[in-house]
């Protein structure tokens, strides 16, 4: 039984303008609010959930207030001393997919900014953008804890035009992060971004899930040799496949099917709910399997609704889980 958790959340939480694939356009801040806000609503008493980013003055009294009302949460470290924090326009073409403008931009979470956090039993990064966690970071992590690194690669695959474009691009040396990562979490397109050879076909980038069902084994193979304990990549409609090393060193493979969704409401926001969701289920079942449960859990319950109180209690996620997958 999991008595409490100590947990580290770090990313930006931008202030987001979104146009839904319904037509609706609502403004609200995002990213690691929505990992912080499922982990506390998980976490069992004497738990603290301690979110990590920088943002503006103007938003700083906003997003603490937002985080303060949920249980466990440390809102100390979301900081303004620079001023800076990320702002992106959201425009959803359907229920998955958006075009992306960035107009303001976090500076950087250093080490120091995580002393005084090493007695952590878990650390998930939650970066959208790749200048937003530096690899130093992770490293100072591995150095001085035993703390579990769980790592969303929507940040080293994403970058930002002078224009404000958001783009995706190749996670170029992925190889140097890898050995600092043990839980990796990514959708196909992210995947596709990080998986290549020595050269690229042109137009590859614009490329939407080129990398097959058929190759992700061997990208899995790839990262789990490079120090990765288990490698989650999203799937969408399909669920999420895990892959990791068992006992005696074999690869192995499981699909996780999707918790159904009877509306789908909005889809921001979902994929950090799945990153807080499977940190916490790694932490309690210490299952690479049943812990993807719970990421599939948290993203379900994230796209049913507008609102950041979406999230279910330990109780009722875990009768989610039950009627998905079965006790």
């Amino acid at each position: 039984m999991l008595e409490k958790m100590n947990v580290a959340v770090v990313g930006p939480i931008p202030r987001d303008r979104i146009t839904t694939h319904h037509g609706e356009t609502v403004e609200k801040y995002g990213c690691a609010l929505y990992t912080a806000a499922v982990l506390s609503t998980l976490a069992p008493i004497g738990s603290t959930i301690t979110p990590i980013s920088h943002v503006r003055y103007v938003d700083l009294e906003k997003i603490r207030s937002l985080l303060s009302g949920f249980p466990h949460m440390d809102v100390s470290r979301v900081t303004a001393e620079a001023d800076q924090g990320d702002v992106i326009n959201l425009t959803y073409v359907d229920q998955n997919k958006r075009i992306e403008k960035q107009t303001g931009f976090m500076n950087p979470v250093l080490p120091e900014d995580l002393q005084g956090l090493m007695h952590c039993d878990a650390f998930v990064f939650v970066p959208i953008t790749d200048f937003e966690v530096p690899l130093e970071t992770l490293r100072y992590i591995k150095t001085n804890s035993g703390g579990v690194i769980v790592f969303d690669a929507h940040g080293p695959t994403s970058g930002c035009s002078q224009h404000g474009d958001r783009f995706h691009k190749f996670w170029v040396d992925r190889d140097r992060w890898l050995p600092y990562i043990d839980l990796l979490k990514m959708n196909l397109e992210e995947a596709s971004c990080s998986w290549f050879s020595g050269e690229y076909e042109p137009g590859r980038l614009e490329a939407v899930g080129e990398l097959t069902m058929d190759e992700l084994p061997k990208f899995a193979r790839h990262c789990l040799d490079g120090g990765v304990k288990a490698l989650y990549v999203t799937l969408d409609q399909h669920g999420c496949v895990v892959y990791f090393k068992d006992n005696n060193g074999r690869m192995q493979e499981h699909l996780v099917k999707r918790v159904p969704v009877e509306h789908v409401v909005d889809t921001t926001g979902c994929g950090d709910s799945f990153a807080g969701g499977l940190a916490f289920g790694y932490l309690k079942t210490s299952d690479y399997v049943q812990a993807c449960q719970y990421g599939n859990a948290a993203g379900a319950q994230r796209c049913s609704s507008n609102e950041l109180a979406v999230y279910r209690n330990l109780e009722e996620t875990e009768r989610q889980i039950a009627e998905t997958y079965g006790k």
